[in-house]
């Protein structure tokens, strides 16, 4: 049995990652660790977890009793957490912030995108998880990469849920403002576009062009769907679709499929499903995942089982939204 640790309990992706280990096969949670709620019950904060847990927050870092730690942080916490901790030489860690998603001498974090790195992530200590756009984005865009094809500008435009934003409300994100409204923000400077470079440079070493990405906050509360499109003069659509199938056949999440796709196929899931659509000399993907699942905490599971060697669905067959 994996013993886990969470630091940052609060939070939408913690409520999501305490769920999803609950109801793991392989793993106990030994805390959840939040300095504003130690001494209340998890269920007080999230409490979709009422009948699962009786557990309470934590002040305490019984470090040593763990496994694997998990941080739900905001971001830049985890880094100074680590600078101001030691942390036991054999513990695990799978941070959900962005502090260390950038390759960089001065950390020996992976960065947790599976269908990219999964054979380095299966021999990590520390996992850096992606971000949610960037996971969207990258998994409509990794094949191309693969085979060199990303030749022009890639045009990305995505709207994601409120949860995005975090528990914590503001102007942008509580009900009154956000429902029934839309709005751009962060437009071609997202902080995410560095990882999805990253990646992408990782398989096409060449790859120069500009991604021009247009992020929307929606008025939903989860889900990110996001279209990308760009020049591809020279491919067939059948040939397109094989070189997607042949790179996510061994993967367990990400699906390519015939059909226009819609955002409640993936909602309350781990999986990514992606659409392609040839327009003239343009090749459209369309691309969907839950965001604070195959986004986030799901994503973060599925890291913790391919560390350990598990079964890498192991704790993650859940069912879409439906209508």
């Amino acid at each position: 049995m994996i013993k886990t640790g969470i630091i940052g309990g609060a939070g939408y992706t913690a409520g999501e990652l305490i769920r999803l280990l609950l109801n793991h096969p392989d793993a106990e949670i030994v805390f959840v660790n939040s300095t504003s709620n130690a001494g209340n019950r998890l269920t007080s904060v999230h409490e979709g977890l009422y009948g699962e847990t009786e557990m309470s927050f934590t002040n305490n870092l019984p470090l040593d009793e763990i496994d694997v730690l998990f941080f739900c942080t905001a971001h830049g916490d985890t880094q100074k957490f680590l600078e101001a901790h030691p942390v036991p030489e054999e513990l695990k860690i799978i941070d959900l912030s962005q502090d260390y998603r950038i390759a960089s001498p001065s950390h020996e974090f992976v960065y947790g995108l599976p269908e990219l790195n999964r054979r380095a992530i299966c021999h990590a200590k520390y996992v850096a998880n992606p971000g949610c756009f960037a996971t969207c984005i990258q998994l409509a865009l990794l094949p191309l990469a693969k085979h060199g094809l990303l030749r022009s500008d890639v045009h990305v435009h995505a709207i994601t849920g409120s949860t995005g934003a975090g528990v914590k409300p503001s102007a942008t994100s509580h009900f009154s403002w956000r429902n029934n409204n839309l709005s751009v923000y962060k437009p071609f400077e997202h902080q995410h576009l560095a990882e999805i470079r990253q990646s992408l440079k990782q398989l096409q070493s060449d790859f120069s062009a500009a991604v021009n990405f247009i992020p929307v906050r929606g008025d939903f509360p989860r889900g990110i769907f996001a279209s990308a499109y760009m020049d591809m003069p020279s491919l067939a659509l059948p040939d397109l679709r094989r070189l997607y199938d042949e790179y996510y056949d061994d993967h367990s999440f990400t699906f390519v499929i015939d059909e226009n796709l819609d955002m409640k196929q993936v909602v309350n899931t781990n999986k990514c499903l992606l659409h392609l659509e040839r327009h003239g000399d343009k090749l459209l993907v369309v691309s969907a995942i839950d965001n604070l699942l195959k986004g986030a905490s799901g994503q973060a599971v599925h890291n913790m089982n391919l560390m350990f060697n598990l079964v890498e669905t192991a704790g993650l067959h859940l069912k879409a939204a439906g209508f």
